[in-house]
């Protein structure tokens, strides 16, 4: 917890060890349009791929699906007196965001995920 605590932003911190939410419009990733490669912040684990993601119009980055079956794990979360799904990092049991059964097709899933939560890595150009 303390290497965390020393390699992560303050902010980033928060959300992934403390269940926080990075505030709308806020994270670096939310605009990239690049193709790439979405991974935890925390232990490096791949999560998402550029060509899941989606503009939700939420203000965090959205996907319609995890880069495989077993890259996160969903969490019912009960907390702030509603009911919803939480999202974390199967390698390092890190928070993500939530997940929202309000998205496209194919899966009509939203993973609404905070920026702080993960690093973008470019796919290779060669």
């Amino acid at each position: 917890m303390k290497d965390l605590k020393e390699k992560l932003s303050k902010e980033a911190f928060e959300v992934t060890q403390n269940q926080g939410t990075e505030r709308p419009f806020s994270g670096d990733l939310l605009n990239i349009k690049e193709e790439g490669t979405y991974k935890c912040v925390c232990c490096g684990q791949d999560l998402f791929s550029s060509r899941a993601k989606f503009e939700s119009g939420t203000g965090w980055p959205s996907f319609f699906m995890p880069i495989d079956e077993t890259a996160v794990k969903n969490i019912e979360d009960r907390s702030h007196g509603m009911v919803r799904v939480e999202v974390r990092c199967n390698g390092c049991d890190a928070h993500l965001g939530h997940v929202f059964p309000d998205g496209p097709e194919p899966t009509g899933l939203r993973y609404c995920m905070n920026s702080v939560a993960m690093s973008f890595e470019p796919y290779n150009s060669e």
